[in-house]
């Protein structure tokens, strides 16, 4: 499924597919549907939640994913960061669980997210959802794909109202310049938001600020493949392995509603 021009990264689409399904297998026995995590759970800073799940799949995965790929370097959301990083042409970007809140909380909307970054863009990135039973990958040129289904957004805009996910502020902005939307539940999980985008069930996805590289990488080459795009208000694209990889409010759609979207959120 690699794109040609990725020959040199062909070989690991396989292996971070297989790695992104043993993560999200060794995170199920600490899930409870509907119910509190079996996990310990404990919060970084104030308020940001963290699991014995999210340790371990982190663990799991730094140790496989740079065996695979050792001149790659590492930035995830569960590691403290090394800025040696920077140094790197190519570095792992990871989230173990993305939604965690979701995911301690029994709620589905969970997903592990790893992609592979390119001097500041991704070129790999699979996204996988245990609960839901959806595996979303893409590769730079390649295509995106949903359980082995081509991922293709239709060139038509879509049909009002528009099917709109996100933060209430953000979604309240959005409405007040198109009109009358449908609104979705916010997704939990950024990472499946964007997916959902990407997949067609969502036409316009949300973003509030400081979201981290870790959260949207994947899921933007993902939605990039499918015909889709992710970018601030300004109509610029996220850059990647940046000092502080956060970034500030964006909007997810397809191509053909981008200017559109934007031009609302900009008044």
């Amino acid at each position: 499924m690699l794109s040609p021009v990725s020959d040199s990264l062909s070989p690991l689409a396989a292996a971070v597919r297989d790695a992104a399904r043993r993560a999200g297998a060794l995170a199920l026995p600490y899930f409870r549907s509907g119910e509190q995590t079996a996990a310990r759970l404990w919060y970084k800073g104030q308020s940001s939640p963290v699991t014995e799940a999210d340790i371990a799949l982190d663990t799991f995965l730094k140790e496989h994913l740079t065996g695979l790929f050792p001149q790659a370097g590492w930035l995830s959301e569960e590691t403290a960061d090394n800025p040696a990083r920077l140094n790197r042409t190519h570095v792992w970007v990871v989230d173990p669980i993305d939604g965690t809140r979701a995911f301690a909380s029994g709620h589905p909307d969970w997903a592990v997210s790893i992609a592979l970054v390119k001097d500041g863009a991704p070129v790999l990135g699979v996204l996988h959802a245990p609960i839901h039973d959806r595996l979303y990958e893409a590769s730079l040129g390649g295509g995106a794909w949903c359980n082995g289904e081509r991922l293709r957004l239709p060139e038509a805009l879509p049909a009002d109202p528009m099917r709109v996910a996100g933060p209430k502020p953000l979604v309240d902005r959005f409405e007040r310049q198109v009109g009358p939307v449908e609104r979705l539940p916010k997704v939990p999980s950024l990472a499946l938001r964007l997916a959902r985008v990407a997949d067609g069930s969502i036409d316009v996805g949300l973003v509030s600020h400081n979201s981290q590289d870790w959260d949207i990488a994947a899921a933007d080459l993902i939605l990039r493949e499918a015909g889709g795009l992710l970018t601030d208000f300004a109509g610029l694209p996220p850059a990647y392995n940046q000092p502080l990889p956060k970034h500030g409010e964006m909007i997810a759609v397809a191509s053909r509603l981008h200017p559109r979207a934007i031009g609302a959120m900009r008044t």
